[in-house]
């Protein structure tokens, strides 16, 4: 693993990428309190695909139509949840 100040990431990007590219694993801090992992999204990564896009705008559309149920009380949402 290596840690980088946010500094050393801006001024050699592209060879910090190429590492990630490479296998390793890349931290960035930026000041005393806040670090960044750097890590590559493939194809299968479940957020960016396009499955997953498609499901987020059929989703949007839903909600801006008004399709949608509210759930405003702790019990509907544990029940929700399943807890």
């Amino acid at each position: 693993m290596l840690i980088i100040s946010s500094r050393e990431f801006r001024q050699n990007q592209r060879m910090y990428f190429d590492k990630v590219d490479q296998g390793e694993q890349i931290i960035v801090q930026r000041g005393k309190d806040k670090s960044y992992a750097l890590t590559p999204i493939g194809e299968d990564d479940i957020y960016f695909n396009e499955k997953m896009i498609k499901r987020i705008k059929k989703s949007t559309k839903q909600a801006s139509d008004g399709k949608y149920v509210e759930k405003t009380t702790s019990k509907e949402i544990k029940e929700l949840l399943g807890l």
